[in-house]
């Protein structure tokens, strides 16, 4: 009896349709099959924002800078910092008068760097004494991914243990899943596709995606 394909083939093609046959130049009859491509969700992980923090060592006058940085938007009855838009990359620093700068929107670290690296460019040529290469610290990477399947959120809550689940469909149609390692907090949706925030870097989104295919395979729910 032939063996029934694994889980994770469910998004291949139908075999049929992958085999292929040719006839060698060379050797007659020869037959060459091309095996159905495994699905692999990890391939699907996009880095939707990542949020940094530094500190250039000196403190700010807020509505100074607002007059002198081109684009910039200050209201401090709505936020207490300065919000200034990098365009290549495309980045939002928030510029407190503390000398604390936040970086969002980024789609990669290096972005970070270098919207980060425009903000204490402009800085300095409005003559403030930014320190040499203030440390940039990643607070959060915010990463989406697709498992390629439909999923039954009320078994999974059941089957990943209620200790580490959050899971109320009438308030939030997603399953909230919070990993001790790498230590993310993962959000599943009916569809398959899910979001991993708190990550510290790239390779944090890639350990929970691999740890929840892992997983859901164990209970033969994906």
């Amino acid at each position: 009896m032939q063996q029934p394909l694994p889980p994770h083939y469910r998004k291949a093609k139908p075999l049929a349709a992958l085999l292929k046959v040719y006839k060698g130049l060379n050797t007659l009859n020869s037959v060459v099959i091309i095996m159905p491509e495994i699905y692999d969700p990890k391939k699907t992980i996009k880095i939707e924002n990542v949020v940094a923090s530094t500190a250039i060592g000196a403190t700010l006058d807020l509505p100074k800078i607002t007059l002198q940085l081109d684009g910039a938007d200050y209201n401090k009855e709505r936020f207490p910092g300065v919000v200034y838009r990098t365009k290549e990359p495309k980045t939002a620093a928030l510029i407190f008068g503390s000398g604390k700068i936040v970086c969002t929107g980024a789609k990669s670290i290096d972005d970070v760097h270098n919207g980060l690296k425009k903000v204490f460019s402009e800085l300095k040529s409005m003559g403030v004494e930014v320190m040499d290469n203030p440390e940039i610290i990643v607070q959060n990477i915010v990463a989406s991914a697709d498992l390629g399947a439909v999923l039954n959120l009320n078994a999974i809550a059941i089957g990943l243990g209620l200790e580490n689940i959050e899971y109320e469909p009438e308030q939030f149609p997603g399953l909230v899943y919070r990993i001790a390692e790498p230590k993310v907090v993962m959000l599943l949706f009916g569809s398959g596709k899910l979001v991993v925030t708190g990550g510290k870097k790239p390779a944090d989104a890639d350990a929970a995606v691999d740890k929840i295919v892992e997983e859901l395979d164990g209970l033969g729910l994906l």
